[in-house]
Parts: C-alpha cells; sequence; structure tokens
C-alpha cells in the first residue's frame, strides 16, 4: 500500500470535478457495488484496509484528505474512486421508469430504490441529474448499483420509444386514478420534472394519464413520494 502524494490528491481534486467518476465514501456501499463498476484507487486512512488488494491501487493518507474529497459530512475512513461499467441497452420486457428531466438527486435515488423494490426492470434518465451525483447514490442506499440505468438525452429515448413500440403513461394530477386502473401489461412511468411535469416530447408520447386522488387543499406530492406510489400500485399483484 503506497501513501498518496499532493500530486496525486491534486489530480482527484480535478477528477471530483468530471461527472463520470464517483466518489464513494461507505464501505458497505462499496462492496456492494464492486460488479457495477471499475475501481480506479481507493485512499484509507487507516491502517485497517477495508478491502483486499486485488487489482485496486490503495493509497494511505491523512483521514482530512478523505473528508476534503468526500459529500459527505462525517466520511468513513475510506474513498473510492470509480466509474460505472458500461451497460448494454435492452428493450424492457417488464415495467420501467423514466425520469423526465428531474434536477433532485433525492428524488431520483428514492424512485430508483423504489424501482428496485417494485420489480421494474430499468430506470431510463432522461436530462437528469447526473447517477454519480453523491447525494442520489445516498438517497438510493446504493440502489444504483442493483438496477439497470440508462441515461439519455429526451431525443433518443423517443426515437428508442417509437422504434420498439413502448407503452408509456404520465404521472399528472389530472389524469385516472391509479387506485381503479387495471394494467394488463407492462408499461413504463413517466415521471415529469419537480417544477415543470412531463415535457411535451414525451407527453404525446403517452398513452394513458395516472394521478393519485388527495384530500384537503394538497394539489400535488412530491415527485419521489408518487412516483413510488404510482410504481407499487402497478406492481402490487406481483408485490402481494
Amino acid at each position: 500500500m503506497e501513501r498518496a502524494n499532493r500530486e496525486l490528491i491534486s489530480t482527484l481534486k480535478k477528477q471530483k470535478r468530471d461527472k463520470s467518476l464517483l466518489f464513494l465514501d461507505n464501505v458497505k456501499i462499496i462492496k456492494d457495488a464492486l460488479n457495477k463498476i471499475e475501481v480506479i484507487l481507493i485512499l484509507t486512512s487507516s491502517e485497517q484496509v477495508p478491502f483486499e488488494e486485488n487489482n485496486f491501487k490503495i493509497y494511505k493518507t491523512e483521514h482530512k484528505v478523505i473528508e476534503m474529497l468526500s459529500d459527505s459530512v462525517t466520511p468513513q475512513c475510506v474513498l473510492c474512486v470509480a466509474k460505472f461499467k458500461k451497460q448494454p441497452l435492452f428493450v424492457p420486457k417488464g415495467n420501467f421508469l423514466v425520469l423526465d428531466s428531474l434536477q433532485d438527486p433525492g428524488n431520483v435515488g428514492t424512485l430508483i430504490r423504489t424501482s428496485v423494490a417494485c420489480g421494474f426492470e430499468a430506470v431510463f434518465l432522461l436530462d437528469s441529474v447526473h447517477i454519480t451525483n453523491s447525494k442520489l447514490i445516498r438517497s438510493s442506499v446504493g440502489a444504483v448499483f442493483s438496477q439497470n440505468l440508462f441515461e439519455m438525452t429526451k431525443d433518443e429515448f423517443v426515437e428508442f420509444v417509437k422504434s420498439n413500440n413502448l407503452k408509456l403513461a404520465k404521472c399528472d394530477m389530472n389524469g385516472e386514478n391509479v387506485f381503479t386502473k387495471s394494467f394488463n401489461e407492462n408499461i413504463g412511468i413517466v415521471v415529469g420534472n419537480e417544477g415543470q411535469g412531463v415535457s411535451k416530447e414525451l407527453a404525446k408520447l403517452c398513452e394513458i394519464t395516472l394521478s393519485i386522488p388527495m384530500k384537503g387543499d394538497i394539489e400535488s406530492l412530491n415527485a419521489g413520494v408518487s412516483g413510488s406510489i404510482i410504481m407499487y400500485q402497478i406492481a402490487k399483484v406481483n408485490l402481494i
């Protein structure tokens, strides 16, 4: 195990701005992620290395360096710099989730975690917050590493839907009551931007619109909450 030098630390500071890289600071999440990531290097401030060295480059450093590179308030004694392994795009045969320009990492992490719990096959992120966002990863509690995630532009996704004749349903407060709707075939659930809702490009592709009935003066729910409720309602036949 080598000791990290100033040049390496300076390089890592610059790489942290590169959205294609992951900076993971939780031992459990790192271990859960190993089959989905390519480890570039690992920094540790502990004498006890939490991983077998294998082909990993492991460097010893001071804990303040890890604090400087981590987004956590109290990071653990390890920091893993990695990137996602590229996943081949496939056409879902089951239910799937579409996130249309969602920018809140907490919402996206919650929706990805719920999609796994509901057995949804994939999540398509269209012009949304990047999946390497540390808050997104934390809010998903590592579920990003057990789901099929595809980042695309809206134009790419529109062509993908048309080419494969996929069925979509958008979430909107003016839609049909999701609790009285029957789902006899697999579908893609489109959750729109927190402020603007589903974009016109995707709305044109949606065959149905789903809503959640509410009492009181509440007009809508948080995107992460509403999307999760709708996914559970659609998946309940296979969950009960």
